[in-house]
């Protein structure tokens, strides 16, 4: 029997991607291992291998299809023997429920498939049609009426056959239906963002429609949903950097050292640190519960072409600085990329998001759920500051912690920006 190969779920959350580009034609040979398709989801384009051995049958997705669901049919292979007239029967081979089964199994069919197909049609006497996944599809895009088409299957089930022959007949067209009006949304669900087609954009200059991506289309909804339904606070503090710049240059310069330490590796060198020893914000809010985690993952915010990414780098506050700075710079060269597995930047228990290279003072964050804490750093300058009494001048980074209100307290959030400026300030305790 031929195997489907299904839209693959690259990640415990995907719902959809874009089947970019097919690595294999129709009649190809294959076998396990051998690179199938690439698919692109909202953060990386991946690829996807075969399970099975045997021969490509037909692609039923081509290349460049976008928003395909998950565990959608997008190819058939032919085992050993098989050729392409066998697909036909294997796609309504599936059995129908009894009539009388329950609610739940009406979605029997469908399911045997593994690809969306409309619900099986009743009579007018509410006697059900029964039909294949694949019958009932193809009538929906040609516009058919199932109760008009006679069924030469099993139990007299309309199968492909009768489809493609009521569609050469010209016969079982279904009458043309008013168009639906469109579903209220949910109270706090609506989008305010506005159309392309919306007049406002008549008046205004000349542009290009650049359509969103996937990253950019899931940035926009969760951090839509991260700026209305968390209640943020902001909490700002001054660190002075000298010695840790004095620190880093020092490490930077000696003899063979494999590794090249930056300013943010020591930051979030501390910062790890600093969550390990305030673990109540280490933390994330459900609606039972405050997660307290065990261990800093640290999700470093990296921007790419059309968006940004978070890669994680695991139980950060263990690590050594030599350690954390290679692994920071292999992960974001891979994002840039797009070469990370979603296991690499899904998750993640605390944010850093830098703007210092761009010259940026200081900067508000929005929270990356469902995490309780992001840190946002600023540019290291040099300002007056007083000493003594005296007035000096020393390098300085402002650090602007935004945190979720319902599980992180305001002095909670101080305690930890208290440890974090003392651990930035006294960087040798970062060593110990």
């Amino acid at each position: 029997m031929p195997i489907q190969i299904l839209m693959p779920a690259l990640s415990p959350t995907m719902e959809e991607g874009n089947l970019a580009k097919w690595c294999v034609a129709e009649g190809d040979t294959v076998e396990s291992g051998d690179i199938l398709c690439e698919i692109e989801t909202d953060k990386a384009t991946m690829e996807v291998e075969a399970v099975d051995e045997g021969t490509i049958g037909k692609i039923v997705i081509p290349d460049g299809t976008e928003a395909v669901k998950v565990n959608e049919l997008i190819a058939w292979l032919l085992e050993d023997g098989e050729d392409a007239s066998s697909i036909d029967s294997a796609a309504s081979s599936a059995p129908a429920p009894a009539a009388a089964a329950p609610a739940e199994a009406s979605a029997a069919p469908a399911a045997a498939s593994n690809t969306p197909a409309p619900a099986a049609p009743t009579a007018d006497n509410g006697d059900r049609i029964f039909s294949s996944p694949l019958a009932r599809r193809i009538a929906a895009q040609e516009g058919l009426d199932l109760t008009a088409v006679s069924g030469t299957g099993p139990r007299g089930r309309v199968v492909k056959r009768d489809i493609d022959a009521a569609i050469a007949a010209g016969t079982g067209k279904a009458p043309a239906k008013a168009e639906a009006a469109p579903a209220p949304k949910a109270a706090g669900a609506e989008s305010n963002a506005l159309s392309v087609d919306d007049p406002i954009f008549k008046l205004l200059p000349e542009f290009e429609a650049v359509p969103n991506t996937n990253m950019r289309k899931t940035i926009a909804k969760r951090l839509t949903e991260s700026a209305r339904d968390i209640p943020h606070f902001n909490l700002q503090v001054d660190v002075e950097i000298d010695k840790l710049m004095a620190l880093r240059k020092e490490l930077n310069s000696r003899d063979g050292a494999d590794y090249k330490i930056s300013v943010n590796d020591f930051l979030v060198k501390a910062t790890s640190l600093a969550l390990s020893r305030v673990p109540d914000c280490n933390v994330a809010y459900t609606d039972g519960a405050i997660l307290k985690f065990k261990q800093v993952d640290m999700a470093i915010a990296v921007a790419v072409e059309g968006g940004l990414i978070t890669p994680i780098i695991k139980d950060a506050a263990s690590k050594g600085l030599a350690t954390l700075a290679n692994e920071a710079k292999d992960l974001a060269g891979r994002a840039r990329e797009g070469k990370l597995s979603p296991e690499e930047y899904q998750g993640g228990t605390f944010t850093i998001s830098n703007l210092g290279m761009f010259g940026i003072k200081s900067f508000n964050s929005i929270i990356n759920p469902p995490q309780g804490g992001i840190l946002s750093i600023g540019a290291g300058e040099q300002r007056p500051v007083v000493k003594d009494g005296a007035l000096a001048v020393a390098t300085v980074v402002t650090l602007t912690l935004a945190v979720d209100h319902r599980c992180i307290d305001g002095s909670t959030g101080a305690t930890f920006i208290k440890e974090l400026k003392g651990l930035i300030e006294d960087p040798i305790a970062l060593m110990l």
